[in-house]
C-alpha cells in the first residue's frame, strides 16, 4: 500500500465506537500543561530510547521516528519525548508490547478503529511512544509537521506562543483541542509546500 496525498491532508476525527474507550487500564487523571523552553538534551533522550527500542524489538521495529515538538530544535514544549514506531500489525500486540514493556513502557492506550493506533507511556524518561502499522497517515503527517516546524521559524514561533498561552489555565483535557486550530493552519501551509494539496 501506498499512501496518496489524500489520505495525507484527510484528517480523522471520528470518536471512539458507542461503549468503547481508548484507555486501557484507569482513565488518565486530569493533569496541570507544563511548558518548558526547549532543551538542547532531548535529541539525545530520543537516540537513547529509540537505541533501546530497536534492541529489544529487532526487525520488528520497522521505523522509529522523533516527533513532536521535542523534535524541533529551538521549540518550547512539554518536556515529554514524542515517538512513533512502525510495527507490521499493531493488533498483534503480543509481538511488540511485552518487550517494550521490559523497558518501562506501559500500554495505555489501544485505538483500533482510529488508525490502528497504540501508545505506551514511559515515566522515566518520560515519553509517549506511538504504535502505528505501516503507511500510516497519522505517522506521516507527524513527520511533514515536524519538518515543516524545523524549517518555518514564523510557524514555530507562532506554534510556541500558543501552546504557552494555552498552558497558562489550561488542563491536559483541554490543550490539544485549545490548539488545533493553529495545528491545522500550520498543516494547511506545510502540505501545500509538500505539494500536497490545493
Amino acid at each position: 500500500m501506498v499512501l496518496t496525498a489524500a489520505q495525507i491532508v484527510s484528517f480523522d476525527d471520528t470518536p471512539p465506537p458507542p461503549g468503547l474507550s481508548p484507555w486501557v487500564g484507569v482513565p488518565e487523571q486530569v493533569r496541570r500543561i507544563e511548558i518548558v523552553d526547549p532543551d538542547a538534551a532531548w535529541p539525545d533522550v530520543f537516540a537513547t530510547l529509540r537505541a533501546r527500542i530497536v534492541e529489544a524489538l529487532g526487525d520488528r521495529a520497522l521505523e522509529v521516528e522523533h516527533v513532536g515538538s521535542t523534535s524541533v530544535p529551538g521549540l518550547a514544549a512539554k518536556p515529554v519525548i514524542d515517538i512513533d514506531l512502525t510495527v507490521a500489525d499493531t493488533d498483534d500486540e503480543d509481538a511488540y508490547v511485552p518487550a517494550l514493556e521490559t523497558l518501562g513502557f506501559v500500554l495505555r492506550v489501544r485505538e483500533p478503529w482510529w488508525l490502528g493506533h497504540r501508545c505506551l507511556v514511559s515515566a522515566d524518561p518520560a515519553a509517549n511512544l506511538h504504535v502505528w502499522p505501516p503507511e500510516s497517515p497519522e505517522a506521516a503527517r507527524h513527520r511533514i509537521f515536524r519538518d515543516w516546524l524545523r524549517a518555518d521559524e514564523a510557524d514555530r514561533e507562532r506554534y510556541a506562543a500558543v501552546k504557552r498561552a494555552v498552558a497558562t489555565d489550561g488542563l491536559m483535557s483541554e490543550y490539544n483541542a485549545r490548539k488545533e486550530g493553529v495545528i491545522r493552519e500550520i498543516y494547511a501551509r506545510a502540505f501545500a509546500a509538500a505539494g500536497l494539496s490545493g
